[in-house]
């Protein structure tokens, strides 16, 4: 059973690099290059791009009416998502090296690079950024968590769980305690395909 499994991740893995190659294909036609993490787009491009920008006072005024209004309540969200950035650094700053568990690269998770679009105007762009730190805070907080849950108790569900992290394929089977016993300390401190 367990070598199905291992050739089941095989095989997710090969379909994410296969997906990953054809998202690079297609990014190509785009003409634009990333340089020291900043992108770049032809000159023709560029151009394009900027016959294509709402103005602020044309994205204001077809806005609706309760987007606007929600607008204070949905960035009010950044003041905890600061915060949980800040603390759950701090966590695995102290925690991790103590652990044996290799850190989660930050700028692998927030990546900033919607501002470089000169087809959104400036309330576009800081709408952009915004959801972009916040999705990848989240999936960075969620490495952070998963990579803990692997070192603490890296035992599955007995109930279906809705949305997995990338650690969970390793742990082991639930109500399975001879197998904890065996290979619990193992498990906590194998991260070797992080390296890969």
């Amino acid at each position: 059973m367990e070598d199905t499994i291992q050739l089941l991740i095989g095989k997710i893995k090969d379909l994410e690099n296969q997906l990953q190659k054809e998202i690079d294909i297609r990014q190509e036609k785009f003409y634009y290059q990333i340089k020291r993490k900043r992108v770049y787009f032809e000159k023709q491009i560029r151009e394009q791009h900027k016959l294509l920008m709402k103005t602020v006072y044309r994205y204001l005024r077809e806005a609706r009416i309760l987007p606007v209004v929600t607008a204070p309540v949905i960035y009010s969200l950044l003041i905890p998502a600061v915060l949980m950035d800040l603390m759950i650094s701090a966590y695995q700053a102290i925690c991790f090296p103590v652990y044996g568990v290799p850190k989660v690269k930050r700028t692998d998770y927030i990546v900033f690079d919607r501002q470089y679009l000169r087809y959104l105007n400036g309330i576009e762009k800081f709408n952009c950024v915004y959801c972009g730190y916040f999705n990848g805070l989240i999936a960075y907080v969620r490495e952070i968590a998963a990579r803990t849950e692997q070192h603490w108790c890296p035992i599955k569900h007995a109930r279906k769980v809705r949305d997995l992290h990338n650690r969970y394929k390793y742990f082991l089977d639930y109500g399975d305690g001879a197998s904890y016993r065996e290979h619990v300390e193992k498990i906590r401190r194998d991260f070797s395909d992080l390296e890969q």
